[in-house]
């Protein structure tokens, strides 16, 4: 009602708000990893296997698509590169097989709980990580406030852009979210 103009009470009111602009919201899924009672970082148990998979190619920069042919192509990035998440225990022998039913110049990133030793380095177009280890550092888990702060930028036809906060209060160039809609030009500039 705010954005439309029909809203005329409160603020609106005040500043003869007379409608425009835009917003967007995001349901957030749960944390992906939580404490254990030792204080180590775990897969949390209300992710099932899908969720973690596509929480994992969102982390990546793939797009979760499951192939109906393929269980280790969950998602990709480009015509040529996967991604695969497990949540067992990678072996040589299991790397082996992917890699010879791999197409020539495809490449796939492996995420799972645990590796043997060597498979991070056995095939050159596999790559192999450990969660939640490659996730540290990049994300924050277990807050109750994921406050963001609203910075403007230069340009006058780019919205406000908002920022979540990184593990030190300071702002972060990655997860940017642009809001978008009408400007209406009797509106007043809120930030």
């Amino acid at each position: 009602m705010v954005c439309d103009g029909t809203d005329q009470g409160g603020v609106s009111k005040a500043v003869e708000w007379k409608g425009g602009g835009g917003f967007k919201f995001y349901d957030l899924a749960p944390s992906l990893l939580k404490q254990d009672k030792h204080g180590n970082y775990v897969i949390s148990e209300e992710y099932n296997a899908d969720m973690m998979a596509a929480a994992m190619a969102k982390q990546e920069g793939f797009t979760y698509a499951p192939s109906q042919e393929c269980y280790w192509k969950q998602g990709f990035s480009t015509e040529q590169d996967f991604i695969f998440t497990t949540t067992n225990h990678v072996t040589q022998a299991m790397i082996d097989l992917i890699a010879e039913e791999m197409a020539e110049g495809e490449h796939l990133l492996i995420c799972c709980k645990k590796f043997s030793a060597g498979c991070d380095k056995r095939h050159l177009n596999i790559q192999v990580k450990k969660i939640p280890t490659m996730l540290m550092g990049r994300c924050e888990f277990g807050k109750e406030d994921y406050s963001s702060t609203i910075v403007n930028l230069t340009d006058e036809a780019t919205a406000p852009v908002f920022v979540p906060q990184g593990p030190k209060d300071e702002p972060s160039g990655k997860g940017t979210a642009r809001t978008h809609g009408n400007k209406n030009p009797n509106q007043l500039e809120l930030f």
